[in-house]
Parts: structure tokens; sequence; C-alpha cells
């Protein structure tokens, strides 16, 4: 029996993942990924990086993708919660250029399985963060590229945490219409 749940979003290939954990007095003990069950439910990535990062409340990290090495990525929330957001730039997709977002937090635990072939970001929602994501490609800094966070043509509806954070690269990204991004 697996201990995950498999649920596509209204974008195809997207799924979130809920996580069976075990607690007592003690605390908590849950699997993570399991290659077997994923594969079972016809996601079949090979991971080859983990990434880790700390972030504060209000900073929103992308939307990013790499362009001729694209990353499928399971990304998950250690510690706080993040709102983060997946958007299709496959060129043949019914759904190119829309975005699903979702709340992924310590608490629930839930997972976000992201294919190839998407901008990826987050937001933090709570006053820290630690965000964990496993990738199926390495990262090539050189190949790295981005969607400005607040596209009007995306349209994302960012949760209210304030003042948003972003680095000076994110603050200088173009619109999807602009970066004529397709995979």
């Amino acid at each position: 029996m697996s201990n995950f749940t498999f649920t596509e979003t209204k974008i195809k290939g997207v799924y979130l993942i809920d996580v069976k954990t075990y607690g007592d007095h003690r605390g908590y003990f849950m699997e993570t990924y399991k290659e077997s069950d994923f594969a079972e439910a016809g996601l079949r990535c090979r991971f080859v990086q983990d990434n880790q990062s700390s972030s504060r409340k209000g900073v929103l990290r992308g939307l990013h993708f790499q362009k001729t090495h694209p990353q499928a990525k399971l990304v998950r929330v250690i510690k706080g919660e993040v709102f983060d957001v997946a958007v299709d730039l496959r060129k043949n997709s019914a759904t190119y250029g829309q975005w699903i977002g979702v709340l992924l937090s310590e608490e629930n635990k839930r997972q976000f399985m992201i294919p190839r072939g998407f901008a990826h970001g987050f937001v933090v929602v709570s006053d820290y963060a630690e965000f964990a994501y496993k990738c199926d490609e390495i990262y090539h800094p050189e190949d790295e590229g981005g969607i400005i966070w607040n596209d009007p043509d995306i349209g994302i509806e960012w949760p209210d945490v304030g003042e948003f954070i972003l680095s000076e690269k994110d603050k200088k990204n173009p619109t999807l219409a602009e970066s004529k991004t397709a995979f």
C-alpha cells in the first residue's frame, strides 16, 4: 500500500501529493519519495539533485526555468509555509501560459510535482520558511530563464504578504510574451 495520494491538478502533468504521516509522542515519520510508488502513479523521474533554501516572509523566488535543460521538480516545505506556483510553458499544451498555485507547509506536508516545461516560483507566507526540492536535471546557471512574477497576461493571484522581496535579477525578468519561451 502506498504512503502517497497523487492528485492531478487542472493542468495536465502537475500533481499535488499528500503523504501519509506516522506520529506518536516522539514526533513523526514519513516517506518523502519512493521511486516505485511514483512510477506506479505514472510519475517517472530520475532525480539527480536536491536543493534547499531558507527565506523570510515576503521573499518571492521566481518564476524560474532552464531553457535547454528543463527540470522536473518535486517540491515541499520543511519549515513554515509558502505559496508555490507553476506556469505552463509547453507550446503545444491547451493550458500554455496558465498557472496553478498551492499552499505547502510543514503542517500539511504536501508536495507539488512539476514536470519539465514549466516556470516555477514561490512566495513565503509565514515569518520564515525552509523549502526543499528534487530535480531531474542538474542546475545550469548559464541556461537559466525567467518570467516576471506579476505578468498581467498570466495573472497569478499571489497572497497578500505585505511587501514582496525579490532579487535584482527577478525584478528584471521579462513577461512571457517578451521572452517568447515555450518548450
